[in-house]
């Protein structure tokens, strides 16, 4: 696409004219149109509550499933809706049962509420929860790997990681870690958080247990809009964090779309009682949004920015990169390590107070981080003007030192 195209295609988007925001990898601002369509749909629930739960948002909810698996690469009747990844990965934690001796095994790099969402699971459990550390800046899928065969033993009895890591943007080889794993009859469940919408990813080829996502962030809906992926053969394995209807289904088939928009399975773990389920519903239209756009388009297109991003944080004196440098193990995330003793939350404010500069900063056991997201609404003058910030910021804290 041209310049002129990514331009046109930018003033699609929500954005605050007066904020450069970099941080597509924590929320992702809405084009128009999905905004457009989930106030429709949410006017239409504030109009007649009692038709569109019942009848109206039925059909839609179906429709918007086979939408999200399709894009996926999976299948409807194994796509639970919910409210993000969080709470996909915490109906997976909170009720599987794994025989005791043993542990959970994590990466070193998980985001820091799923690890305690895992650790409260190994001490319901009586597990014990492991980290194992994955290679810096490696060069190949392989070394990935091989750091987790040589994490694996016998009583290892499940394996949670990040397909793409919140740190560092990082992508992990998902299905030769799944498939390692299963080697030793280890479960799997992966966070998807920063999947959809980033990467292409196919489900069903993956060959994990558990898959949670959001679609709040690279996909650009709404906010609220989350699912979790049943694998094969692990359907009845899990209970709803909630109780409510759906939960006594008889023995009907139970993976037939009913009038409900959904399946007597699912519907036991996705209904939690009456909520506004409208982000759901906008799923579609996120999809069709960026597919007007064209996704191989759009993923060269951020790409450039990544390696934009890259080349130019290169120059700046201090700064180390954190994100490996091989396409098949990164993103659009790109993360630097920032020079020893920054101080974490004046590098925030400053950012944000005078710069307007939306962008994170990442406390990791190493050091600090900045990691920027590139989506196609970013500009190379964005990216500029953060990597100019850094400098003045790095000029000060150097010239104010002892």
């Amino acid at each position: 696409m041209s310049q002129d195209r990514w331009i046109a295609a930018r003033a699609q988007m929500l954005l605050d004219s007066q904020v450069i925001n970099l941080n597509t990898g924590s929320f992702g601002p809405l084009p128009k149109p999905v905004f457009d369509r989930v106030t429709q749909l949410r006017r239409r629930l504030a109009e007649e509550p009692m038709d569109f739960l019942l009848r109206e948002g039925s059909h839609l909810l179906w429709t918007a499933r086979e939408r999200l698996a399709q894009f996926l690469g999976g299948e409807p009747k194994r796509l639970v809706f919910t409210a993000n990844v969080t709470a996909a990965i915490n109906i997976v934690a909170a009720s599987l049962r794994l025989s005791a001796p043993g542990e959970i095994l994590l990466t070193d790099h998980e985001y820091g509420a799923m690890h305690w969402c895992w650790e409260r699971a190994a001490q319901r459990l009586g597990l014990t929860l492991r980290t194992f550390a994955l290679p810096a800046m490696c060069e190949s899928t392989g070394e990935i790997v091989e750091a987790l065969e040589q994490a694996l033993h016998d009583k290892t009895r499940l394996l949670f990681f990040s397909h793409v890591l919140s740190p560092t943007g990082m992508v992990l080889p998902a299905q030769e870690l799944c498939a390692a794993a299963k080697k030793h009859g280890i479960l799997t469940v992966i966070d998807g958080a920063h999947t959809p919408g980033m990467i292409p990813v196919a489900l069903d080829d993956l060959g994990c247990d558990f898959y949670g996502g959001n679609c709040h962030k690279w996909l650009l809906a709404p906010t609220g809009s989350g699912f979790l992926y049943l694998g094969k053969g692990n359907e009845d394995r899990l209970h709803p964090l909630q109780v409510s209807w759906g939960w006594h289904h008889g023995q009907t088939n139970l993976d037939e779309c009913n009038e409900l928009g959904s399946t007597l399975r699912i519907r036991a773990l996705e209904f939690e009682g009456t909520r506004d389920f409208c982000p759901w519903l906008a799923v579609p239209a996120a999809i069709d949004f960026q597919a007007g756009l064209g996704w191989d388009s759009i993923r060269k297109r951020n790409g450039d920015l990544a390696a934009y991003v890259r080349e130019s944080f290169a120059k700046i004196p201090g700064l180390r990169p954190a994100t490996p440098a091989h396409p098949a193990l990164h993103g659009f995330m790109t993360a630097f390590w920032l020079p020893a003793g920054t101080d974490a939350n004046s590098m925030r404010k400053c950012l944000w107070e005078q710069f307007r500069i939306e962008v994170p900063i990442v406390d990791r056991p190493e050091g600090l981080l900045i990691r920027v997201s590139t989506h196609f609404f970013n500009t190379e003058e964005e990216i500029d003007r953060l990597a100019e910030a850094l400098f003045l910021l790095g000029t000060f804290r150097q010239t104010n030192e002892p």
